[in-house]
């Protein structure tokens, strides 16, 4: 009997280390691939400085000509950043060239994101029943598009009016800015990521609602105060004008919407099982 207890001791362990086993190799999947595109990202530096990572910092940028051609039809001046042209410098001589090497990881990690996510899905599968594995493509699916159009959000709205407002204050005329690199590829990494992770909500609200974490009475109870947290962060992130503070609130409060919507079928179909 102690034989048999010993075996199955061992046998426990090596399923145990076979699935350690498993996720590094899964991991290792994640992380070349993250590589390779970081590769690729680092031998188009003009594609991924010039005409992506710097090109909001310029009136030349399409969303920056598009908020002139608003602002002259509304009659808001205020919009348009026609002026814009930020004095980016750097301090350190080896500045430039680790920047190139971080920017180049960032991208490989955002464009791996699907196959990451894919990976995670293949670690997990073994342990899902049937229907748990059809939701789990879908949720691949979902989770990638979210992403993606959160961070184009992000880069082609939010971050642009970022630049503007923290790029051009002032609090006096005799302080000019210089902005670092470091500083501003920061503030634009940060920003795009951060609004990627934020258009996940809906997933979230999902997944809380399954544990019975969340429900939708529970987020319609609390609208209003969400709705005061995201105007907040509306007003924090662009300039000092109502247009463009709602501009940034309203796919926000889309995506808490549609979290309810989310919660009520969830919560509905547990209810019901």
């Amino acid at each position: 009997m102690a034989r048999k207890k010993k075996q199955e001791g061992e046998e426990s362990e090596m399923s145990f280390w076979g699935h350690l086993e498993e996720l590094r190799w899964h991991l290792v999947r994640s992380i070349t691939a993250i590589i390779v595109l970081a590769i690729i990202a680092f031998l188009n530096r003009r594609v991924l400085f010039d005409l992506i990572i710097l090109a909001p910092s310029t009136s030349d940028f399409i969303t920056n000509r598009l908020f002139c051609w608003m602002a002259e039809k509304l009659s808001m001046s205020g919009l348009c950043m026609d002026s814009l042209r930020l004095q980016i410098i750097n301090i350190n001589l080896p500045g430039q060239f680790t920047m190139h090497l971080f920017i180049s990881l960032v991208t490989g990690a955002i464009l791996a994101f699907p196959f990451i996510i894919n990976e995670v899905w293949r670690f997990i599968r073994p342990a899902l029943h049937k229907n748990e594995t059809k939701n789990s493509r879908r949720f691949i699916l979902s989770s990638s598009i979210l992403f993606f159009v959160g961070v184009l959000f992000s880069y082609f709205l939010i971050v642009p009016l970022t630049i503007n407002f923290l790029g051009t204050y002032q609090v006096s005329e005799i302080v000019k800015n210089q902005i670092s690199i470091n500083s501003y590829v920061n503030t634009v990494v940060s920003v795009t990521f951060a609004v990627g992770l934020v258009f996940e909500l809906p997933l979230i609200i999902y997944f809380l609602t399954k544990l019975g974490l969340v429900t939708p009475d529970f987020l319609k109870k609390n609208r209003k105060y969400m709705v005061v947290i995201l105007l907040i962060v509306s007003a924090i992130i662009t300039p000092p004008d109502v247009f463009s503070q709602i501009l940034v609130c309203i796919p926000l409060l889309g995506l808490y919407e549609i979290s309810i919507l989310i919660s009520e079928r969830i919560y509905k179909k547990e209810q019901n099982t």
